[in-house]
C-alpha cells in the first residue's frame, strides 16, 4: 500500500475510523456524511467480532475491518473512539505506521506530549504532537469549554465553579439502557413519594449507576480519588486548565447523573480578573464560534437537553453578572454529549490535522 499521505481519492487523506460500530462511532459516521467531503477512503475499523459487517459512510455501504497492524498502512489521520486499555495499546502502534491520531478516550488527555485540542478554542495546538497523538477532551469539558474559551480571551478567567448535570448515554449504551429499563420500571406508579420506594422497584438494575437514575439525580459520576473528588471533577478541572493554558486555575466541580438520554447540562461560575458586563458577555457568545446563545428567561428562553439533543453547538443561557462580584459572570450550558461533546471535536480536530496535510 502506498505511505501516508498518498493515498485516497484525488490524493485525498486516508482517514479511519477505529471504534466505529459503538455509539460515539455511529454518531461519528453520521458526521462524517454531514460535514465537508474531504477525505479519501475513510476505513472502517473495530473488534475482530465485527469484522465484516457493513455501515453507511457518505452514502455508501464500507465493510468493517479487524482492528489490527495492518489496518493501519496507508492511513493519514486515525480517529480513536475505544475503552482506554485499547486506545492504550492501539493509538501509539498506528501513530508508529504514520497516522496521526485523535483519540477520544481518556488515556493521553494529561500526557505533556500530546495536545489536548478543541478548535475553537486552540487550534494552534495541533501542530506540537510529538507522540504523533492529539487528545479530545471528556465531553462534559467539551459541552461548556467553547463558551468558555471565547468568554476567558476577552475577559482572562481567574476562577471557575461548575456543577454539571449528566446524561445516562455518558456511560455508553449500557448507562441509555439502564436509564430506560428504569424507566420502564417507575412508570405509571407513585413511586418517589416514600424513602426509597424507587431503589427497591429498580432492584439490582442500576446498570454502571451507583443509584436509580430514574426519578432521581445522582450526585457522583466517574471513579473514586482522593479527598472526596470522583475522575470526572477532575477530569474537568484539569482538562480546562490545559485547554485554556492556566495550569494553576483554581477550579471547582460537582458531578451529577441525571435520568437524561442525550445531552449534558453545566452551570457555570466564572471569575474573570477585571470588572465585566452582561452585555458584552453576551455580544462574544453571540458571535463565538460554536456558540448559540439562547436567552430570554422572561419568554421561557433557555437552553435544556430537551432543546439541545441532536444539535452542534454549546447552547448558552441564564447569562447574568454575580449578585455580590462584579467580575463574576453565572451562565447555565447545554450541549449534545455525543456529538459536540465527542465525535463532532473529533472530526473537526482530524480536519485541522488534515488542512495541515494537505
Amino acid at each position: 500500500m502506498a505511505g501516508p499521505g498518498q493515498t485516497g481519492r484525488s490524493g485525498r487523506p486516508t482517514l479511519a475510523v477505529v471504534g466505529a460500530t459503538g455509539a460515539v462511532g455511529t454518531v461519528m459516521l453520521r458526521i462524517l456524511s454531514q460535514r465537508a467531503d474531504i477525505w479519501g477512503e475513510i476505513r472502517l475499523i473495530a473488534s475482530p467480532r465485527s469484522a465484516g459487517r457493513k455501515l453507511a459512510v457518505r452514502g455508501e455501504e464500507t465493510e468493517v475491518v479487524a482492528l489490527t497492524e495492518e489496518a493501519f498502512d496507508g492511513v493519514d489521520v486515525a480517529m480513536f473512539d475505544v475503552p482506554d486499555e485499547v486506545a492504550e495499546r492501539w493509538a501509539p502502534l498506528a501513530a508508529a505506521k504514520g497516522a496521526v491520531v485523535v483519540d477520544n478516550s481518556g488515556t493521553f488527555r494529561m500526557d505533556p506530549d500530546v495536545p489536548l485540542v478543541v478548535p475553537e478554542v486552540n487550534p494552534h495546538a495541533v501542530r506540537r504532537r510529538p507522540r504523533g497523538i492529539i487528545a479530545n477532551p471528556s465531553c462534559t469539558t467539551l459541552c461548556m469549554i467553547v463558551a468558555l474559551g471565547a468568554l476567558h480571551a476577552e475577559f482572562g478567567l481567574r476562577e471557575l465553579v461548575v456543577s454539571s448535570y449528566q446524561a445516562a448515554s455518558g456511560a455508553g449504551r449500557a448507562g441509555v439502557a439502564t436509564l430506560r429499563e428504569q424507566l420502564s420500571l417507575v412508570a405509571g406508579t407513585e413511586l418517589g413519594t416514600s424513602p426509597g420506594d424507587v431503589r427497591r422497584a429498580v432492584g439490582d438494575s442500576t446498570g454502571p449507576f451507583p443509584e436509580p437514575v430514574a426519578l432521581n439525580v445522582v450526585p457522583w459520576t466517574g471513579t473514586a480519588c482522593e479527598d472526596g473528588w470522583s475522575s470526572e471533577e477532575l477530569k474537568i478541572r484539569d482538562e480546562s486548565r490545559k485547554i485554556l493554558g492556566l495550569p494553576r486555575l483554581p477550579v471547582a466541580v460537582t458531578c451529577v447523573r441525571v435520568p437524561v438520554i442525550t445531552a449534558h447540562s453545566v452551570t457555570v461560575h466564572a471569575r474573570f480578573e477585571g470588572e465585566v458586563t452582561v452585555d458584552k458577555a453576551r455580544e462574544i457568545l453571540a458571535t463565538a464560534p460554536g456558540v448559540v446563545l439562547f436567552d430570554n428567561p422572561a419568554a421561557g428562553e433557555f437552553p435544556t437537553p430537551a432543546d439541545v439533543v441532536g444539535t452542534d453547538p454549546a447552547w448558552v443561557g441564564r447569562v447574568r453578572r454575580a449578585l455580590d462580584d462584579p467580575t463574576a459572570l453565572e451562565l447555565f450550558v447545554c450541549g449534545d454529549n455525543l456529538r459536540k461533546g465527542s465525535a463532532l471535536n473529533t472530526a473537526q480536530i482530524a480536519e485541522v490535522v488534515a488542512a495541515e496535510l494537505s
